[in-house]
């Protein structure tokens, strides 16, 4: 391979360094040859322009990390750069994530995000395995968005989830909300399975097979892994009673046949749900970063009903921004 081929040696990312080089000075426009276009310096009111292009530009930018390609995070984070952006006053860049956790971290220490969605009980868990420090105080919350329920799909003969005790569940790959949120719930309940970490589509194949007893998935009803589950498969959603060691952290909720005609009975089942919440980072009143995340909070109050109509999420019809999330803190806006 030629040094010429090399990622990141494009003419183009050559360009841009040289420009950027040529701006602060650090390369003479000797060095470029006489018939070089980039030969003549930048006169210094074209220096003094583009530090004002940029301090424009990010005066009102937030980064916003969301979550994978295939996933809804991403695409209500694509909402609120569609609906939000404002030229220079506001300005969201969407940045596909790598689950709750990771966005958490993401947040708390990567420059250039000020904002994520996460599912709500990340807190309890980054609190359990102590993975952050003092994240209960500089992690807060602007709103609640919607509610993801708690699916466990089982095979022939688990007629409830204490079923599973020692039983193979998967619960998702590592890392995963789904795995984040089957260790909360499965560990407040008592109940100690054989976790398993593959794709939920490969999962529910072993399912079918009867290799595994169960798979938990977290996602908003009706999920589109279960569409094609015939009747006849003899699998089904459990019921997961909003019993009071996890009220502290989730919502009730329930399943009717409606919403899975092939693996729910009639009058429906219990389960639990887990809000997604959008999540920025505590900074303080009066700083540079307080006062742009003010200024999104105040956009996405002032465009709020932009976001419940076409082509916007379906998800959004369920949001409320005045609902309270248990466990966190409110994100308190200033003047932006």
């Amino acid at each position: 391979m030629s040094g010429t081929s090399r990622i990141g040696a494009s003419p183009e990312m050559a360009r841009r360094k040289l420009l950027l080089a040529l701006a602060g000075g650090l390369v003479a426009p000797a060095a470029l040859g006489a018939g070089s276009a980039l030969a003549q310096p930048m006169p210094g009111n074209s220096i003094t322009r583009l530090n004002a292009m940029a301090a424009r530009a990010n005066a009102g930018t937030v980064g916003l990390i969301a979550g994978g390609v295939d996933g809804t995070y991403i695409r209500i984070a694509a909402d609120l750069a569609a609906v939000l952006d404002d030229g220079d006053r506001v300005r969201v860049i969407a940045m596909i994530g790598r689950g709750s956790v990771q966005n958490i971290a993401d947040i708390m220490v990567l420059r250039g995000v000020d904002l994520g969605i996460v599912q709500s009980d990340v807190l309890a868990y980054a609190r359990r395995e102590s993975l952050f420090p003092s994240v209960e105080r500089l992690i807060q919350y602007v709103c609640k968005l919607y509610d993801e329920e708690i699916h466990i799909l089982a095979r022939p003969g688990i007629e409830s989830v204490r079923d599973l005790a020692g039983q193979p569940v998967n619960v998702d790959l590592r890392g995963s909300g789904t795995a984040m949120t089957a260790s909360l719930v499965l560990g407040a309940l008592g109940i100690e399975v054989q976790e398993q970490n593959a794709p939920q589509d490969v999962a529910l194949e072993r399912l079918r097979r009867g290799e595994i007893a169960a798979l938990v998935y977290v996602a908003g009803k009706p999920a589109r892994l279960f569409t094609g589950i015939a009747a006849d498969s003899g699998l089904r959603l459990l019921p997961l009673p909003a019993e009071a060691a996890l009220l502290e952290t989730y919502l009730p909720s329930r399943f009717t046949a409606a919403d899975y005609p092939a693996l729910v009975p009639e009058g429906g089942i219990d389960t639990i749900a887990v809000g997604a919440v959008l999540a920025a980072y505590a900074w303080p009143a009066g700083s540079e970063r307080h006062r742009k995340v003010s200024r999104f909070i105040a956009a996405l109050n002032a465009n709020f009903d932009a976001f419940l109509r076409p082509p916007r999420h379906p998800k959004w019809r369920e949001v409320n921004l005045e609902a309270t999330v248990p466990g966190w803190t409110r994100f308190e806006a200033g003047p932006g």
